[in-house]
């Protein structure tokens, strides 16, 4: 007989199996010698109440042979005589609508700005050396885009968009851990991302598809409403339907459907620090113990979220055990994020520390923009969405600005900043380029300011300790979605009005991490092949 339990067992009963399987069998009353095995399906740790727990679902085979798990795996056929469908960007939308076009028989040709994974995490150690940034290989361009390199948590709410555990397989096929078909947060990590990466990159190629690095796409060619093909930067041009999957931080790609007169609208985003702690306090915190998570526990997470004066304040891309990085793609401006290695194991936990900005907030910072960028085009005669892409460059422009010094960012005590002092030491951080103690009390967006001031007070009542001098807020964290959306036609994937062009992923609008994107960029293959 085969029984599936969902049980609430202490952390160490569900270190190893043999635990494991004591623990099923004393709380259902099994007899250990007809038990022959156990199989941990799920699980997730519960850290609401003093004493924290796992919930675990677990499938028990009693009197019988155990057969062990078998994932779904896709088996991929040629399509080099296929017809060719055109995916421009390499991040997750595109690789996965790549992968999904074989599947359907379609021969995807993809083409990517930046290069291969292996050169590009060179170019991204070469960055720290020289403190400059190549504006074409960096956190934001290349394979795997701007997920490869921050953290490659696979959490997603965006169940209703479609099949999440399909792209966990997926991930799985390709070479990543079990564990991720396990975690209730499921995690690669970036040391692990670019081989996996790579693999879904050979497996287009085996098939007969084509990728190409070092390929920018300058113009998109339009006939009599339909999108025939690109051109790209070299003069080369590719034909066929396109799939647009250019991820959030190509601003040139917004410019050019500008251009074009292509529909865009501002959306809301959200723009802040990235925060830093001691990992060790966070599992303190989090685990409700002096002792912190001991042995059987991960590095502890948190999730915060506020409102103040009317916006949310939040904590985005939590990454426990990880490391803050420079990730911008412009040298004279300044971007931060976050990244967790697979074992979580570093002495520090970051996460993004954002305020919400809406379209109608733009009056609230044109002072900020202007003193900033006075040179720049006068907002009143440009579309929102291009106001919101300003003030995104703007605080990123003010946040070098107030170091200048290549990739070292100005950071501050999280307690200093809410009290409005300066810091006159820094703790150790993670942040390899460096940081100088900078007042971003003093010189962050008022509206920003106080609401984030206001949204540390508010986390410190839920978790008493979190605002803390122990922590540090390094400046700035801007590029948590894109601030604006390609319009799509209703119930369709194209872009409205135009046949054979599918925006897709974080850049279109229409997602929100790596899983998001990966969903996106499966629904936009799918709706491509059915009209090619």
């Amino acid at each position: 007989m085969v029984h599936e339990f969902s049980l609430r067992i202490l952390p160490r009963e569900a270190a190893d199996n043999d635990r494991l399987k004591a623990s099923v069998c004393r709380l259902k009353g099994l007899d250990p010698d007809h038990v022959t095995g156990v199989q941990l399906l799920k699980r997730s740790v519960d850290a609401r109440q003093r004493t924290v727990m796992m919930q675990v679902q677990v499938r028990v085979f009693e009197n019988e042979p155990v057969q062990s798990p078998q994932p779904e795996t896709i088996h991929y056929e040629d399509v080099s005589q296929a017809p060719p469908v055109i995916v421009v960007g390499a991040g997750p939308a595109g690789l996965f609508a790549a992968l999904r076009l074989i599947e359907l028989h379609r021969r995807p040709i993809v083409v990517e700005r930046g290069k291969a994974v292996s050169e590009r995490k060179r170019d991204l150690a070469q960055a720290v050396r020289r403190q400059q940034i190549d504006e074409e290989s960096n956190y934001c361009f290349g394979e795997g885009g701007a997920g490869a390199f921050s953290d490659g948590k696979l959490y997603t709410r965006s169940k209703k968009r479609g099949n999440v555990g399909r792209i966990l397989r997926l991930f799985h096929q390709f070479g990543a851990s079990d564990n991720i078909l396990l975690d209730a947060h499921p995690h690669i990590g970036t040391d692990k991302l670019p081989g996996i990466i790579a693999n879904m990159r050979q497996q287009i190629l085996d098939c007969g598809g084509e990728v190409h690095f070092q390929t920018r796409m300058t113009d998109i060619l339009l006939r009599d409403g339909r999108c025939v093909g690109i051109r790209c930067q070299g003069g080369e041009e590719f034909r066929g339907p396109v799939i647009l999957a250019t991820g959030h931080s190509a601003r040139d790609v917004y410019e050019l459907m500008h251009r074009l007169q292509m529909p865009l609208e501002a959306k809301g985003f959200a723009m802040g620090v990235r925060l830093e702690h001691p990992q060790a306090l966070i599992d303190r915190l989090m685990y409700h113990s002096p002792q912190g998570r001991g042995e059987f526990l991960p590095a502890a997470e948190y999730s915060f979220v506020e409102q103040v004066d009317g916006r949310g304040v939040y904590s985005f891309c939590m990454c426990p055990g990880g490391l803050v990085v420079p990730a911008g793609n412009e040298n004279g401006a300044l971007v931060v994020n976050g990244m967790s290695p697979s074992n979580r194991g570093t002495k520090w936990a970051n996460s993004g520390m954002v305020v919400e900005i809406r379209p109608e907030d733009l009056p609230r910072y044109s002072g900020f923009v202007r003193e900033v960028m006075p040179s720049g085009n006068d907002a009143h005669s440009m579309p929102v969405f291009r106001q919101m892409l300003q003030l995104q460059q703007a605080l990123e422009i003010h946040t070098y600005r107030q170091v200048a010094q290549g990739l070292k960012a100005p950071a501050q005590r999280m307690a200093d900043f809410v009290q409005g002092r300066a810091s006159e030491s820094l703790p150790s951080s993670s942040y390899l380029p460096g940081l100088v103690a900078s007042p971003l009390h003093e010189w962050l967006p008022d509206e920003i300011r106080r609401r984030l001031q206001q949204g540390f007070r508010l986390f410190d009542r839920n978790i008493k300790g979190f605002l803390t001098n122990e922590a540090q807020l390094i400046a700035c964290e801007t590029r948590t979605s894109s601030p604006l959306r390609m319009l799509r036609d209703p119930g369709q994937m194209n872009l409205q009005g135009i046949r054979g062009l599918y925006p897709c992923g974080e850049g279109a609008g229409y997602a929100g991490g790596i899983v998001s994107s990966a969903i996106d960029g499966e629904l936009c293959a799918e709706r491509c092949a059915q009209e090619a």
